[in-house]
């Protein structure tokens, strides 16, 4: 008969690429208008709610909520103005100033993350261009 107690077990083993091996991309400020969806009360019906894009990096971002209000572990993130849609994230952290840390499902593409910031309305990207051939 196993001991479990102190001993080690298999999931100790188990790790995940996206959350344990994957390189931690520099976060930058930015500051875009986005939407939140998700099911309420199983899959009853889609809520929306509008936050604010206060930093972002490929695999992460920092959102600022307008108000208090539960949200589920899992849901998408739209970022309308530069036209991306249904981003899956994960709710990390809840801070008490209204702001969370999500990690996206999939990592975003630099040419979505320049989208992003052209759209942006932070003082550090008033000079970013959008290239129309590569859109």
């Amino acid at each position: 008969m196993a001991s479990f107690s102190g001993g080690t077990n298999y999931l100790q083993r188990e790790e995940s690429f996206m959350y344990d091996r994957e390189g931690r991309f520099r976060m930058e400020d930015t500051r875009n208008a986005a939407r939140i969806e998700y099911t309420e009360k199983g899959v009853m019906h889609m809520a929306a709610r509008r936050c604010d894009v206060i930093r972002i990096s490929r695999s992460s971002a920092v959102l600022g909520l307008l108000t208090q209000y539960t949200l589920p572990q899992q849901f998408y993130l739209d970022i309308p103005d530069a036209r991306i849609s249904k981003i899956g994230c994960v709710l990390m952290k809840v801070f008490v100033n209204n702001t969370i840390e999500v990690r996206f499902l999939r990592l975003l593409s630099e040419k979505e993350l320049d989208r992003i910031f052209v759209f942006s309305t932070h003082p550090a990207h008033r000079d970013k261009v959008l290239d129309i051939r590569s859109w």
